[in-house]
């Protein structure tokens, strides 16, 4: 046998042949998938967008909980917080500061719109973030804490200490003294995090100091000075933050952008921690289970005053709330009450008005955004004046009004004489026959009026008009 394939090729070329033709084939076959894999279009990065949008209060430290931890989900490359706050409450300050720091996802506060402001506990805020940002024409700063009241402007200057502390800076008071080193060196703490400007940072706490964006970003306290959200993802882009202690790299351009809003429990949330409308759900709480007590199986105003009372509290067990002032509300309306049951010439009325409008002057600490209204309060001790003043009306009016019903209702009342005979019969008295006696002589159809009465027989005699 020829060693040969038949067109003169030799066997062992032609194996030869044929396995670089496969080879060649599976080459073609391996660089067509890779040009379809080059093809697929790369996945934009997600940026994901949430509004402080007023208050900082616990209606929006949950909406902020719920965005940061949907942005985590969605594996979001950046979370924005766009802000404009006058500050707010301590505790969900610190409760959205935690949810920042233990983000996955990198989050950027940026004050906007122009004229926007991160006060207060806003600056603490900014501060915290892994990335801040500022438009022209917004500011920060003035984060000296006023919950504990404030500065006292009678405590006497103290000397300047060797850190350059005053006393007067912190209210000359030890409470408020500790209150402002706490929230200093807070304020220090969320600096060091991303290199920001501790120093101002402090001087924002004890001074109550301010800076325009333009400055901010002169000593170093934001990071980028973009006119919109557009500006603001494409100067993040390719910028390196801290991420729980690791560096991490931005990649924000040409991202994806979705708003989140708050949902009906954070809009229900923010509505009753209101001060003015915590305030009316507490007073209307009150007064509905009082006419309830007033008026046993009303149903109505007992219900309805233990739905807000309950609201009311739950809005008061979240706000900064001055028991003092609270108590002082409750004794001016147990005075007006008094005053519309017991009446005392005025004099539990007075005092129950004023104690009211005190204590509901006194019901809030002074705390940036959360303010009761003082036409909240003059509208509702003018309702409860007007309350008292009808039920002693009322009170005076059955006072002078006769007996209409019952046995005494009978005496002084007129009839007219049935039948007579011996000096008894029966007359006819408030729409019944009753059997009567009189010392008088009558006749049938003569009017009489009821002077006595003994058991179920009516003493009459004639009723003889003036």
């Amino acid at each position: 046998m020829s060693g040969r394939a038949p067109n003169g090729i030799g066997w062992g070329q032609a194996a030869g042949l044929i396995l670089a033709g496969l080879v060649m084939v599976l080459a073609g076959a391996g660089l067509g998938a890779a040009q379809t894999s080059s093809a697929e279009p790369t996945p934009k990065p997600l940026v994901m967008v949430f509004d402080l949008d007023g208050a900082v209060g616990p209606a929006t430290a949950e909406y902020l909980q719920r965005g940061l931890a949907t942005a985590a989900e969605r594996q979001a490359s950046l979370a924005v917080i766009r802000m404009d706050t006058p500050g707010g409450l301590d505790s969900s300050t610190r409760d959205i500061i935690a949810d920042i720091l233990a983000s996955p996802v990198p989050v950027a506060v940026f004050v906007t719109p122009a004229g926007a402001r991160a006060a207060s506990a806003g600056t603490y805020i900014l501060y915290a973030s892994h990335l801040a940002a500022m438009t022209p024409g917004a500011h920060l700063g003035a984060a000296t804490p006023v919950q504990m009241g404030g500065a006292n402007p009678l405590a006497p200057a103290q000397p300047e200490g060797e850190d350059g502390e005053q006393a007067e800076a912190s209210g000359g008071d030890a409470m408020t003294a500790k209150v402002t080193n706490d929230a200093a060196a807070y304020m220090r703490s969320l600096a060091d995090l991303q290199g920001r400007n501790a120093a101002w940072g402090e001087r924002a706490v004890r001074e109550a100091a301010t800076l325009t964006a333009v400055e901010a970003l002169d000593q170093g306290v934001i990071e980028l000075l973009p006119r919109d959200l557009d500006g603001l993802l494409a100067q993040a882009d390719g910028r390196t933050v801290r991420l729980n202690g690791e560096p991490v790299t931005l990649r924000t351009a040409g991202a994806q952008v979705e708003t989140l809003a708050p949902d009906w429990r954070a809009k229900a949330l923010a509505i009753i921690t209101n001060p003015n409308i915590a305030y009316l759900l507490l007073m209307i709480g009150v007064y509905g289970l009082i006419f309830e007590f007033m008026s046993p199986g009303a149903v109505g105003p007992g219900a309805v005053g233990a739905v807000s009372l309950v609201l009311g509290l739950f809005a008061l067990n979240m706000l900064p709330v001055n028991y003092a002032g609270g108590a002082l509300m409750l004794l001016g309306v147990g005075l007006l009450v008094a005053e519309a049951f017991s009446p005392g010439f005025g004099l539990f009325g007075t005092a129950g008005a004023v104690g009211l409008a005190l204590g509901s002057v006194l019901l809030f600490r002074e705390t940036p955004g959360f303010k009761l209204s003082p036409y909240v309060i003059i509208a509702t001790v003018g309702v409860s004046v007007a309350f008292v003043a009808i039920a002693l009306r009322a009170a005076v009016r059955a006072a002078q009004r006769g007996v209409t019903t019952g046995a005494e209702s009978l005496l002084r009342a007129t009839g007219v004489v049935q039948s007579w005979a011996g000096g008894e019969g029966y007359v006819h008295a408030q729409g019944e026959d009753w059997h009567a006696r009189s010392t008088a002589p009558l006749v049938p159809g003569q009017a009489v009026h009821v002077a006595g009465r003994d058991g179920l027989t009516l003493i009459v005699e004639p009723d003889n008009p003036a």
